[in-house]
């Protein structure tokens, strides 16, 4: 079974930048994957998704045109650069997977009932 390490995390002011990773444990198959957040009191929310072949992206438009979803398939790990963070992406941030081999979910890909493989997930706190 797939399993997903997140790491990357940390403390970031406004207007800074972080690089996210999502590692596939044990797992040589490239994945297609999405990023989630979760903040205090909130649902989860979709965030970026990528295909297996990294040629499709799709992003939530709270975030696009400031974070890149990208994968390096020599590692299987999927990436997420935040940059010109704000506070209000502060959250704890998942990478997901869904169950098979799926390529690409379309316009369901931040659909989080789509999705079976979760990591552990990961502190982004923006602050000044």
């Amino acid at each position: 079974q797939l399993q997903l390490v997140e790491s990357g995390g940390g403390l970031v002011q406004p207007g800074g930048s972080l690089r996210l990773s999502c590692a596939a444990s044990g797992f040589s198959r490239p994945f297609s994957a999405s990023w989630f957040r979760q903040a205090p009191g909130k649902e989860l929310e979709g965030v970026s998704c990528i295909s297996t072949s990294g040629l499709d992206t799709n992003y939530a438009g709270s975030v696009k045109g400031r974070f890149t979803i990208s994968r390096h398939s020599a590692n299987n790990t999927v990436y997420l650069q935040m940059n010109s963070v704000k506070p209000e992406d502060t959250a704890v941030y998942y990478c997901a997977s869904p169950a098979g081999r799926i390529d690409w979910l379309g316009q369901y890909c931040l659909d989080v009932n789509r999705y079976y493989n979760w990591g552990q997930g990961t502190q982004v706190t923006v602050s000044s």
